[in-house]
C-alpha cells in the first residue's frame, strides 16, 4: 500500500511557530525528511525520532553547497512513499514561497504518491515582524513583494511596483545583495531608500541591519552579515525600532534582546 507525502512549513525557525497539524504530523510520521532551515529542535522533542522508531533523512542545503540535489529529494520523499511509509517533509518557512514546493509536489503526482501541502509562517512576513517592521502600514506602504535575491531581480524589476508605498522583501539575498541593491536603484528607487537585513530571525543570534540602498552593501560586509536573513525594502523600515541609530555612512546594530532605550 503507498504512503502519503506531507509537505509541512515549519516556520522561520522558533518551534513553536509550527501549526497543530503540522505538529501533529511530525508525531505520527514514518520518516521525517528535513531542511536546514526547518526548526530542528522541534525534533528532539518527538518521542518516535528519540526512540529510534521515525528515522529523520538531512537533505539540508548551504548557500552555493547542495549535497543533496533537488532530484534526489524529489526521489527520496517518492520512494519512502511507495514503500508505503507516510513522509514528512519539513521545510522552512511555507512550502510554497520560494521553498521549491511545488516541485516536491510535481514529484509525487507524478509517480501516483499522495501528496499535501500542509502551509507555514513564511519568512518573509514573520522575520521582518520580529524586528518590529510591518510590510504594510496605513499612509506608508500598501503592498509588498517577495523576490529570491539568489537570483538576478533586475528582469524582474518591471513587474513590482516602484513607488514608495510598495515593500520590496528579498529572501536568500545576503551573496548578491550589492547587485540587488544597484539593481533597485538602477530601476528607479531612490538610494537614500530604507533597508532592513534581519539575521536568524527568532532564534538566538538575531540581529538587525540598517542602511539605505545607496549604503547597504558596504554596512552588510563591514558588519559581517550571514545568512539566513531577510532583507526588507522601503519607508517600513523607518517604523522599525532599529531605525533611530541610523546615521549618515553606516547603521548601528542591536541584537534581539538589545533593544534600544
Amino acid at each position: 500500500m503507498t504512503g502519503k507525502v506531507w509537505l509541512v512549513g515549519g516556520g522561520p525557525g522558533d518551534p513553536d511557530l509550527i501549526t497543530v497539524k503540522g505538529l501533529r504530523l511530525l508525531e505520527g510520521a514514518d520518516v521525517i525528511v528535513v531542511d536546514r532551515l526547518g526548526p530542528r529542535a522541534l525534533l528532539d522533542t518527538l518521542p518516535r525520532v528519540l526512540s529510534g522508531q521515525t528515522p529523520v533523512v538531512d537533505v539540508g542545503k548551504q548557500p552555493g553547497h547542495h549535497p543533496v540535489r533537488q532530484s534526489e529529494i524529489n526521489d527520496i520523499l517518492v520512494e519512502h512513499a511507495l514503500a508505503g511509509r507516510d513522509v514528512v517533509r519539513l521545510k522552512g518557512g511555507d512550502p510554497y514561497v520560494l521553498g521549491r514546493g511545488g516541485e516536491e509536489v510535481a514529484a509525487c503526482v507524478a509517480a501516483g504518491v499522495p501528496v499535501e501541502v500542509v502551509p507555514g509562517v513564511t519568512s518573509a512576513v514573520s522575520v521582518p515582524a520580529a524586528a518590529g517592521i510591518p510590510l504594510t502600514h496605513r499612509g506608508v506602504a500598501r503592498g509588498f513583494t517577495v523576490l529570491s535575491g539568489h537570483d538576478d531581480v533586475s528582469g524582474l524589476l518591471g513587474g513590482v511596483p516602484g513607488g514608495p508605498e510598495h515593500t520590496v522583501v528579498l529572501l536568500m539575498a545576503v551573496a548578491g545583495l550589492a547587485h540587488t541593491a544597484w539593481a533597485l536603484v538602477a530601476g528607479g528607487r531612490p538610494a537614500e531608500t530604507p533597508v532592513a537585513i534581519v539575521e536568524d530571525g527568532y532564534g538566538p543570534r538575531q540581529r538587525t541591519t540598517v542602511a539605505t540602498l545607496g549604503t547597504v552593501a558596504q554596512v552588510a560586509a563591514e558588519a559581517g552579515v550571514r545568512n539566513p536573513a531577510v532583507v526588507v525594502v522601503g519607508d517600513v523600515v523607518t517604523l522599525s525600532p532599529d531605525w533611530v541609530g541610523e546615521v549618515a555612512g553606516g547603521a548601528r546594530l542591536w541584537t534581539r534582546t538589545e533593544q534600544p532605550a
